[in-house]
């Protein structure tokens, strides 16, 4: 058996994957454009990640008014105020379904955004 050596690092998932009329878009954390993780508050941290799943939504030909559901993990029950103020400021109304979730990440952030869009085209 021969390994790929060019196969990209990282964890084995896709960004990105369609079924049907549905998007599904892989947690989105608050990283930065130059590639480190954004520090500043919850909301900061929320505005980024929001901005990232923009980013692959608009990739795919989606945006924010596209997203049916998401589910937010946050490290602290505390954080729940200020991840929903940036919420709320940047998905439009009616807003997605969500679950939000307490938990340990596996980056050094606070706050990460996985979404399921859908497609009408």
């Amino acid at each position: 058996m021969t390994i790929d050596q060019t196969a990209p690092a990282g964890p084995p998932l896709s960004k990105t994957r369609r079924a049907g009329p549905l998007l599904f878009v892989s947690g989105q954390l608050p990283r930065t454009p130059e590639g480190g993780m954004c520090q500043g508050t919850i909301e900061e941290q929320t505005e980024q990640a929001i901005a990232n799943l923009r980013t692959v939504l608009q990739g795919e030909g989606l945006d924010l008014a596209d997203v049916v559901k998401t589910t937010v993990w946050i490290t602290r029950a505390e954080l729940s105020a200020g991840m929903n103020a940036a919420y709320a400021r940047l998905f439009p109304t009616p807003y997605p379904t969500r679950s939000t979730v307490v938990s340990g990440l596996v980056a050094a952030a606070d706050v990460e955004i996985e979404a399921v869009a859908f497609d009408p085209r």
